[in-house]
């Protein structure tokens, strides 16, 4: 397996280590630096980095704590930057990577080959290629790891039955880098076992879920908690009941409690049998519908997980108004590394910048936990894209400190992972500073989503969700786009404080990059630079496509070690295909509807 960002790790980590602290003194050896250890439990995942006056280093913390110190001095160390002054904690206690694998071995929305760990219904892995997984996720802080894909396949249900020793022995080679297992449940497996109900109130489901919580607990003593996406996309829920999500949700925090474990419990519930004809109901709405009733009614155990945005995972979206409605329930703020929506780790897509924006929105401490889906696979380079390996190590680095500088992150990064020289070095961080721009110019314009094709997300097709029953529509027509969300519309602006609503209300002040979200306006529409709404969409898709090729000769210049090479100029062509296809599937798409021709008269076809 790749080294990826620890290529001056030298040595595999070898499996008689047992706790962070072991490894943190091995992983000092391996980088050569001369470290004091002194264990402070009080101090937890914790640490204080001194350099000594007569040479080394010291750090102070508990036994997670001294192994992040380790990796931090590693990496300013390597990135030649200053070390990290006084006591550093992560912000978010549980920094969660939540893999959508299924037992078989395949992805769910995976672009990095097969799972790393399950194959034939089974776990099947390489114990050195998972230390090695461990190493890199523990350098950048991450410590939850939920190994099954939250849509509970045959047979990942056994993995709270049958194939618990197998869960146990997978959770002993991750531990030594302070890493804890989560599993997704299947809210439903009580009826797999016998009973004749899943009913969260009904005693005799409740106490099956307590009966389990001992067996599991009794095989990984340090198990995280359970991940459960219920009502959602026809995943058995408690509505089948009567019941609401916090009764659903507490029943299990209740099995769990006994042992420290968490329910994380995904919001991401809305009709997915919707009707196009239907202009009333806005799937953006239904987040919130369901779950501001329920603020105050979820237990401590139960942490509700939400997307960052109030679809899924678009290129453009506002922050989910959830977060502003849920002040007496724990929240978690859920990204997705995995390029779903974004590429497919085909084209580059740096996501740090777009995390940025949307904390700086939603304020950091509107969230208590912080997690996002994976983008590991089996390909030698576990990310696919070898660029697409930033956005793990950024994720890990904005989990432990949101209010992270990107530009810092991505320079650590090319430091860590390429020896450039400093011009390419610059070169390099511009482009991928730059990248999610890019790809949004080529792409869906304005806040618009759901452009892409429907079967793989990736390409254009700007009807291609139109009239299907996902909530997912633009309503383009000869004279106007965009769907009117203010109060006049759908009222979804009416979900957001009013001092946001009120921005977002008026198209004189909303982010003009989210317009067609909030707004359904006709093409002629004068933007705040003085050109019309449709001029604005043909020159960002000929400008997106113009910077794409622009990228392309900047990878050739660049001094990447001939593998990365070989994968980086390979992917930018396919890329530069893609944002070639967006340009014209696009810009003739709005050129028919509209009847209005590009005021500079470049290539549109009819």
């Amino acid at each position: 397996m790749r080294k990826e960002w620890l290529k001056m790790l030298g040595e595999p980590v070898p499996g008689t280590l047992k706790t962070p602290a072991e490894l943190a003194v091995f992983e000092a050896g391996q980088a050569g630096e001369k470290v004091n250890f002194l264990p402070d439990p009080a101090l937890g995942e914790g640490y204080v980095l001194d350099e000594m006056p007569e040479g080394g280093f010291r750090i102070r913390g508990g036994s997670q704590g001294l192994l992040y110190g380790v990796y931090a001095l590693i990496r300013a160390r390597a990135a030649g930057e200053p070390l990290p002054a006084g006591l550093q904690r992560p912000y978010y206690p549980l920094r969660m990577l939540d893999c959508w694998d299924n037992m078989d071995g395949s992805i769910e929305r995976g672009y990095s080959g097969r799972s790393l760990w399950f194959e034939d219904d089974g776990f099947s892995y390489d114990p050195a290629r998972i230390r090695q997984l461990g190493r890199l996720l523990a350098s950048v802080g991450i410590n939850v790891l939920c190994p099954n894909n939250v849509n509970v396949l045959e047979p990942a249900q056994e993995l709270i039955g049958a194939f618990l020793p197998e869960l146990s022995a997978f959770a002993d080679l991750l531990r030594p880098f302070g890493i804890r297992l989560m599993v997704s449940v299947d809210f439903a497996m009580p009826l797999r076992e016998g009973l004749e109900t899943a009913d969260p109130l009904d005693p005799r489901v409740a106490e099956w879920w307590a009966e389990k919580a001992g067996a599991v607990y009794a095989a990984v003593p340090d198990l995280a908690g359970f991940l459960v996406k219920a009502d959602s996309e026809h995943r058995p829920g408690p509505s089948a009941y009567g019941r609401t999500h916090a009764q659903g949700a507490n029943m299990l925090a209740r099995a769990l409690k006994p042992y420290g474990g968490r329910v994380v419990w995904r919001a991401f519930v809305y009709n997915c049998m919707q009707d196009w004809r239907d202009t009333a109901t806005d799937r953006p709405c239904a987040a919130y519908d369901l779950y501001r009733p329920q603020d105050g009614r979820f237990d401590d155990g139960v942490i509700l997980q939400v997307k960052n945005g109030p679809y899924d995972f678009q290129v453009r979206e506002p922050v989910s108004p959830l977060f502003y409605a849920m002040p007496r329930t724990a929240l978690a703020l859920e990204f997705q590394l995995a390029q779903e929506y974004t590429g497919h780790q085909v084209d580059i897509y740096a996501m740090a910048p777009m995390w940025r924006e949307i904390l700086d929105d939603l304020g950091k401490q509107r969230v208590q936990a912080i997690a996002a889906v994976s983008n590991l696979g089996r390909d030698d380079c576990v990310t696919g894209h070898p660029f697409a390996a930033l956005n793990l190590f950024a994720y890990g680095l904005f989990a432990w400190d949101p209010d992270l500088d990107p530009g810092q992150a991505i320079r650590q990064w090319i430091r860590l992972t390429y020896h450039l020289p400093a011009e390419q070095e610059r070169l390099l961080g511009c482009l991928l500073a730059d990248s999610r721009q890019v790809y949004e110019q080529y792409t869906a314009p304005l806040g618009l989503c759901w452009m892409v094709r429907p079967e793989t997300h990736y390409g254009p097709s700007p009807y291609g969700y139109e009239f299907s029953v996902w909530g997912t529509y633009n309503r383009a027509d000869r004279d106007a786009v965009g769907i009117d969300r203010t109060d006049s519309g759908t009222g979804y602006t009416r979900q957001y404080p009013p001092h946001m609503a009120a921005v977002y209300e008026d198209p004189a002040q909303c982010p003009e990059n989210m317009i067609l979200f909030f707004h359904r306006l006709p093409y002629g529409y004068v933007m705040r630079d003085g050109r019309t709404l449709i001029q604005r969409i043909y020159d960002d898709h000929f400008a997106g496509c113009e910077a794409a090729e622009k990228m392309r000769e900047i990878l050739e210049g660049l001094a990447l070690p001939p593998e990365d090479r070989k994968i980086v100029l390979a992917r930018m062509e396919m890329q530069l295909r893609n944002a070639r296809e967006w340009r014209d599937v696009i810009n003739t798409f709005f050129r028919r509807f509209s009847g209005m021709p590009d005021a500079l008269g470049r290539k549109i076809y009819e």
